[in-house]
Formats: C-alpha cells, structure tokens, sequence
C-alpha cells in the first residue's frame, strides 16, 4: 500500500482578483493556482505590480478573490464571513508587515501579547514574555514602540505574528524598512523561528537574497505566475 502524500497547506484554483478602478475594472490575480506544502518556505518575487503582494493578502484571508478556490490551513476562504475570515487569522495565520504595525500606545509586552489576549488566553502574558526573550528583547519588554528602534519593532512584531503558533507565517517584505545589518539579524530570526515552530513560511519580498533562502521561489508577472522552482537558473533570471 503506498502511503498518501498529506494535504497542501495552501490550495488556490483558478483564482482571480479584479479590482474597480475610474478607468473600469483591473485584472489583478489571472487565474492563479497554487500548492503549498504544511512546513515548507516559499518565497514569492517579482517587479511592482506584479501581483506579489495582492496574492498575499488573499492567503492571508485580507482580501476576498473575485473568483476561485482559496482553501488555506483547512478553512475555505472562498465561503466565509469577515468575521470568520478574522477567527481564523487569529488562529492559524500569523503576518510579519514591513512597517510593523505595532499598537503605540502599547508596551513591547503587550503587543506581543495582544492577540493571545483577543483568543481568551489566560497564559498571554507569561507565552509573550517567552517570545520576546526568543527575540532577545527581555530588557525592553516595557518599552513602547516609539522607544525602540525599528530592528527592535521588527523583533517585537515577529514575536507577535508567532504568539498564537500559527501553521502559517506571512511576512511582507520583512526586511523593507531596515538597514542590511539590522535586515539580516531579521531574516536569521526568521527562518529560526520558522524552523523551531514548524509554521509554512510564504515571504513576499524584492530581495533575492533573502528569497534564495526560501525553500521554493515563485516568480509573479501580470497577475500570474511566470515561474514556479528553487533552481538556480531563475534565479538568476529574476535577478536580471
């Protein structure tokens, strides 16, 4: 008897997006599918407007396709409610933005703990505290956002994106707002973290380097996906 291969995390069919514009309708997403494996690091790349990012905020359940099949971490985004479309974000999904979006009139502390407190866990606080020890922020635990600097806000917003232990970790150009030094701190906290916690990474980003790290790269161009592989060739291909 030959063993069955596990469910993809991630399933989209045929998926379209197609925004309202003064000039009439855009075409953003062309009937886009995709699997993606639970565990697995997938890095999604390609020029501005190319759809990188619009393709993100449907997996992440922030955006509804115009039409399609998006199944992700077991939950049918294509049939829910906001509200159930939030339910499980707070459950299952965990987002790394660029520019943080941290609570700034919160503590490093709470902000971690946030969404462990929005779930009804009484352990928010001591799970946060873990987390932000992991980030090796434990002395600025009662600092605010304006307090710290943007490596630190961006340690505090990874520490939250993991807080409920999502199976999946979105991150959006992680490394946008920081300078190569801090970036690359980030980006070894990153996939460490993807690692111990076993969440599937899917990393938005321009920086090839960071995207070779990414265990497959899929290459958007106009709305679809133009290529699908971790082979070196395309690679070099996106670099050009």
């Amino acid at each position: 008897m030959h063993a069955t291969s596990p469910s993809p995390i991630i399933r989209l069919k045929d998926v379209s997006l197609t925004l309202k514009s003064r000039a009439g309708p855009v075409e953003i997403l062309r009937s886009l599918s995709l699997d993606v494996a639970s565990g697995s690091s997938v890095a999604i790349v390609g020029p501005s407007g190319s759809g990188k990012t619009s393709l993100l905020m449907i997996l992440a359940g922030l955006e509804k396709a115009t039409s399609g099949g998006v199944h992700v971490a077991g939950h049918d985004f294509s049939h829910m409610t906001e509200d159930q479309l939030a339910v499980a974000r707070g459950r299952d999904i965990g987002i790394v933005f660029q520019s943080f979006h941290l609570v700034p009139t919160m503590t490093a502390l709470e902000n971690v703990a946030l969404p462990l407190e929005l779930a009804g866990r009484e352990d928010a606080r001591p799970v946060a505290m873990a987390l932000l020890d992991t980030v090796g922020l434990t002395e600025r635990r009662e600092h605010f956002p304006a307090q710290l600097s943007g490596g630190e806000q961006q340690r505090v917003a990874l520490a939250r994106a993991l807080a409920p232990r999502p199976k999946i970790l979105f991150a959006d150009e992680p490394t946008g707002n920081l300078d190569e030094k801090t970036g690359s701190t980030i980006t070894q906290m990153l996939f460490d973290l993807h690692k111990q916690h076993g969440a599937t990474l899917i990393l938005v980003t321009h920086d090839m380097t960071l995207a070779k790290l990414c265990g497959r790269v899929v290459r958007m161009s106009d709305g679809r996906i133009a290529s699908d592989t971790a082979s070196g060739p395309v690679l070099n291909e996106v670099r050009a």
